[in-house]
C-alpha cells in the first residue's frame, strides 16, 4: 500500500480519533497549514531549478513570509466560500502570542488566516481545493 501525505492517510496509520474543524482552535489549523504551504512551497523552488541550498531557501523564502501571504490573502479572497472565509476570518482574528520581527500586525494576521485555511482544508481531505488555493497563492518569478 502506498501512503502518501493526506491527512486522512495519517490518520489512519497512526489510529488518530477524528476531530471537529469547526472547533478546533484556528492557530492549531494555521500550525499545520504553515507546514502544508511551506511542504508545497519548497517543492515548487526545487522543481524550478537547481541551485544551492542557500538560494534554494532565500527564494522559499520569498513565498513563506507574512507580506506575501498578506498578499495572497487579498488575492484569493474573492474566489473562497463562505466557510472558507470563516476559517479564514477566525484565524485573522486569533491572537498569537508572538508577531513576526519583520512584518506588521495586519500582514501577520492574514498569514495566520491564511495558513489556518490551508490547514483546515488539509486535516477536512480538501486536498484538491487546498492546492488550487495554494496556487494562486504562490506567484512564480516567470508569472
Amino acid at each position: 500500500m502506498e501512503t502518501g501525505l493526506s491527512f486522512s492517510e495519517i490518520r489512519e496509520l497512526f489510529s488518530l480519533k477524528e476531530a471537529d474543524l469547526r472547533t478546533m482552535s484556528p492557530l492549531g489549523l494555521a500550525f499545520l497549514g504553515d507546514a502544508v504551504y511551506t511542504l508545497v512551497a519548497r517543492s515548487v523552488v526545487a522543481g524550478e531549478k537547481n541551485m544551492s541550498p542557500n538560494a534554494f531557501h532565500r527564494r522559499t523564502s520569498e513565498i513563506v513570509n507574512a507580506k506575501a501571504q498578506a498578499e495572497a490573502y487579498d488575492r484569493i479572497l474573492p474566489e473562497l466560500t463562505e466557510e472558507e472565509k470563516d476559517v479564514l476570518r477566525r484565524g485573522r482574528n486569533a491572537h498569537p502570542a508572538t508577531v513576526a520581527k519583520h512584518a506588521s500586525v495586519g500582514d501577520y494576521r492574514k498569514a495566520t488566516g491564511l495558513e489556518a485555511l490551508i490547514g483546515f482544508l488539509y486535516m477536512d481531505g480538501q486536498t484538491e481545493r487546498m492546492m488550487e488555493l495554494i496556487k494562486s497563492c504562490i506567484k512564480l518569478k516567470t508569472d
